[in-house]
């Protein structure tokens, strides 16, 4: 069997011509006036250098490895993932934070170490190289589902906000006025995870399965990996968004409390 060879690396020359692919994107954004050529431009350069200062710091949390510093990187991760979930929304993030980063927490982590600990059955759970990429992938697909249900859940409240009031008039609490909102909101954060499950393998092939196969590992212990990843991914999702929707209805609606309150003594 031939020797597989190490992933092939990508010199400066790889990324111009990887800079190039912008212009189509900058062409299409010039034509149809969508005025997005400037923010492009910083956005792809604050990636990069993101990812890169990201590269230079793994190298030496993978190179230490020690387990203190591992959950404190994971603990960091959750920070700036919960908080960029109340960014992307129209929430106010000072009175959701708190509470969300803590429930936010709890849930990640349980899965993360639970994936750890007994699908792949590592002998140090805090090990750096496994730990940190893992976190990163639940995290950041629930991130994305965090804030599509939080936006949809707000903007559903308010497109229906005289229902949503006399909902609370008659006599429903409020768990009971926003169950259908609630609902809608968390079923349509989902069905993008939903939807790559079902396409994964026939029209596409996902991120973590791909790099490992180019980073010359057996296609079946890669395909391994990704159904586990894709199982844990949907399940912290699916925490992910229960806790945001409950967090929000919890702490977002005392205004409509005390509206309501009032109308009745009228």
């Amino acid at each position: 069997m031939a020797e597989i060879n190490l992933i092939q690396n990508i010199g400066v020359s790889g990324f111009i011509f990887c800079a190039l692919l912008l212009i189509l994107p900058f062409m299409v954004s010039y034509y149809f006036k969508l005025g997005i050529i400037k923010k492009s431009v910083i956005i792809v350069s604050r990636m990069s250098f993101q990812l890169f200062l990201t590269g230079l710091l793994l190298t030496v949390v993978f190179d230490i490895n020690n387990p203190l510093i591992n959950v404190l990187w994971v603990f960091v991760m959750l920070f700036f993932a919960t908080y960029t979930i109340l960014e992307g929304t129209d929430f106010k993030t000072g009175p959701f934070l708190p509470t969300m980063l803590i429930l936010f927490s709890i849930a990640n982590i349980l899965v993360l170490f639970y994936f750890t600990g007994f699908i792949i059955k590592l002998d140090d759970i805090f090990e750096a190289r496994y730990l940190i990429p893992i976190a990163g992938m639940l995290m950041g697909n629930s991130l994305r589902a965090n804030i599509v249900a939080l936006n949809d859940f707000y903007q559903d409240v308010k497109n229906n906000e005289q229902r949503y009031l006399y909902r609370l008039c008659v006599g429903a609490s409020k768990k009971e006025a926003l169950f259908p909102y609630m609902q809608r909101s968390m079923l349509s954060s989902l069905k993008p995870t939903l939807a790559n499950m079902a396409t994964m393998g026939i029209v596409f092939l996902p991120g973590m399965m791909t790099g490992q196969i180019l980073g010359g590992v057996d296609p079946i212990l890669a395909i391994k990996y990704q159904i586990t990843i894709m199982v844990a991914i949907f399940v912290t999702t699916v925490l992910g968004v229960l806790i945001c929707v409950i967090v929000v209805v919890e702490k977002g609606f005392d205004d409509y409390d005390l509206m309501v309150e009032d109308i009745k003594k009228v």
